[in-house]
């Protein structure tokens, strides 16, 4: 089963393609959600004001992948489905890449522009730390508090990673209880689960 991915650490330095007296100033940021990509855009539209397109693709997600490709007023798929072919041909997921192009006054043809924005959006990739990550399942466990230490024994055993907890009162019982919100590799989720759900007074649920 796979359960990896490979992504970039870091948001890349700025890389400059010319091409024709055109200038394609490219940008990599790592996202997690589609409500980064706006943001970001804003920001780059203020650091470079004279630009003519803002070009971008991303991809998100492991499981089910979520993309889009923008040509931002460029002729129909010569910005942002070259752009996006070079995250998938560096095998990327959770990635913006962002091209900003200055015209210089010439036009460089279809074939010119799927060629500038491709080449940009590489040499933007190329400079980025790529790094594998893993792909987490996170459960929530609920538990009487005097079962504490039996929680926290299996999550020692199994080295999970608690992502958060919380601790209230029970309003019928007015007895301390505990959630803790964990999570494991995906080869690991169904070990883990079994074990949580096969102890008394325990339960288990995915989120």
């Amino acid at each position: 089963m796979k359960d990896t991915y490979n992504t970039i650490a870091f948001s890349s330095e700025e890389s400059l393609f010319k091409e024709k007296s055109s200038k394609f100033f490219g940008y990599a940021f790592p996202i997690e959600s589609e409500d980064e990509v706006k943001p970001i855009i804003e920001i780059l539209k203020k650091k470079h004001p004279h630009a003519v397109h803002y070009c971008y693709a991303y991809q998100i997600g492991t499981e089910t992948i979520q993309y889009r490709a923008n040509d931002d007023g460029e002729p129909s798929n010569t910005a942002g489905t070259p752009i996006y072919g070079q995250i998938q041909s560096f095998g990327l997921t959770n990635v913006l890449v962002v091209v900003v192009r200055i015209y210089g006054g010439i036009k460089l043809g279809v074939g010119g522009l799927i060629s500038a924005y491709k080449t940009s959006a590489q040499i933007t990739l190329e400079s980025c730390e790529i790094i594998e990550k893993t792909i987490d399942i996170h459960f929530q466990i609920s538990f009487d508090y005097k079962n504490m230490n039996k929680v926290m024994r299996v999550i020692k055993e199994k080295k999970l990673d608690i992502v958060n907890q919380e601790m209230e009162i029970d309003e019928e019982t007015n007895l301390p209880i505990g959630r803790f919100v964990i999570k494991t590799r995906k080869k690991n989720a169904e070990m883990v689960f079994d074990t949580f759900n096969s102890l008394f007074e325990i339960d288990i649920k995915k989120l």
